[in-house]
């Protein structure tokens, strides 16, 4: 990141990096404490994704093309309705960040 983050997205942020650790968790790492930094490769770009307000297509196809392509994980019958679910707890989180501050300012 280029530049310093609003209290807002600074907020958004350290609930992407925990949605991404104890809920997508793809491979199974969330009761690891060592493995705590496990998916945060991924967090700028999910990030990004989340404030470039992309569609829930576009988020969903990352996680799963991160799931399958990036970790090496066989596609599963539900990967897909557990990854939409997992967007759709990403864009509310935001949205509920979004209503309590200018969430476009940065500092």
């Amino acid at each position: 990141m280029g530049h310093r983050l609003s209290p807002e997205q600074a907020e958004l942020y350290r609930r992407v990096d925990e949605v991404l650790h104890y809920l997508w968790d793809p491979i199974g790492v969330a009761r690891i404490p060592e493995a705590r930094d496990e998916y945060q490769s991924y967090l700028p770009h999910v990030f990004s994704l989340l404030i470039n307000k992309a569609s829930a297509a576009e988020i969903v196809a990352f996680l799963l093309k991160t799931e399958c392509d990036t970790t090496g994980l066989n596609r599963t019958p539900d990967a897909q309705q557990r990854v939409e679910e997992i967007t759709s707890i990403l864009r509310l989180s935001r949205d509920m960040i979004l209503k309590r501050g200018d969430f476009e300012k940065s500092g």
